[in-house]
């Protein structure tokens, strides 16, 4: 079975909605331990955590919020940007009854989780950022003329995401191509953070990037040196879709990480 026809076929009895910021937030959550927050990346459903989250439920109480306009979460008038996506996942965080946790974002969630590391470092007790850079400047060489463009190209995305979009979204399926259209237009300006504003940053970071990712390797390492507690894994055999592709891989690191910062200590 599918991903999509997993998530089509069930009935997800581990959710629950909240109205967190405005939004009535659909979020899954499971496990026992030390609170974990999953930030998926853009235009993805839960699912796509799929399997990390089951190499992470035996530890650690995971919390999987699916953001407006994604997954089961419906979309809401205007824009986004990663400042709203930020006050969303605050307003989440303070919804749910956490008042401090652990992130972990992949894509545009890894910023999300940063930048409520930076506004609410009382909430984070530690950040996994997966590939994703601070600056636009930051990305591959080749990706630099793509995000000029006005629409996203065709091709681009692994078709799951679409998928999965139509397997649980509460909108409209043909809703999917304005959710694209304000992802892409986002994601053509921004992130767009000064490298040495990192320097405020309170939380231990763990910085992992896949051999093939989006941000370069430059860049990654640039970002882990700016962090005052910031260190950095590189996958091996990977592309920017790591936590799909290679969670086998991925899995070991996350936790290793975690297990140094327990909130108990």
């Amino acid at each position: 079975m599918t991903l999509a026809q997993d998530a089509r076929s069930s009935a997800r009895s581990r959710g629950s909605y909240v109205d967190a910021h405005g939004v009535r937030t659909y979020y899954e959550a499971e496990g026992a331990g030390d609170p974990l927050i999953l930030l998926h990346g853009s235009l993805c459903a839960i699912e796509t955590f799929e399997a990390l989250r089951g190499a992470l439920v035996d530890r650690y109480r995971v919390y999987l919020p699916e953001r407006r306009g994604h997954g089961r979460t419906p979309d809401v008038d205007g824009p986004y940007s990663y400042d709203l996506f930020t006050d969303d996942t605050i307003a989440f965080m303070e919804t749910v009854g956490l008042p401090r946790a652990h992130l972990l974002g992949f894509g545009v969630g890894a910023t999300i989780g940063l930048l409520t590391a930076l506004r609410r470092p009382d909430l984070v007790a530690t950040l996994v950022h997966i590939g994703q850079p601070v600056r636009l400047d930051g990305i591959q060489p080749e990706l630099r003329n793509v995000v000029r463009l006005d629409a996203m190209p065709q091709g681009i995305l692994p078709p799951i995401l679409r998928e999965l979009y139509e397997a649980v979204t509460p909108d409209a399926v043909d809703h999917w191509d304005v959710v694209l259209d304000k992802a892409w237009q986002m994601l053509r300006t921004e992130p767009d953070l000064d490298i040495a504003g990192l320097a405020a940053m309170q939380v231990p970071t763990l910085v992992i990037v896949a051999d093939h990712d989006i941000p370069t390797m430059p860049h990654s390492e640039e970002i882990t040196r700016a962090l005052p507690d910031g260190s950095l894994v590189v996958v091996p055999r990977a592309t920017h879709w790591l936590p799909m592709e290679r969670p086998d891989a991925l899995a070991p690191h996350v936790r290793d990480f975690l297990a140094e910062h327990s909130l108990a200590d």
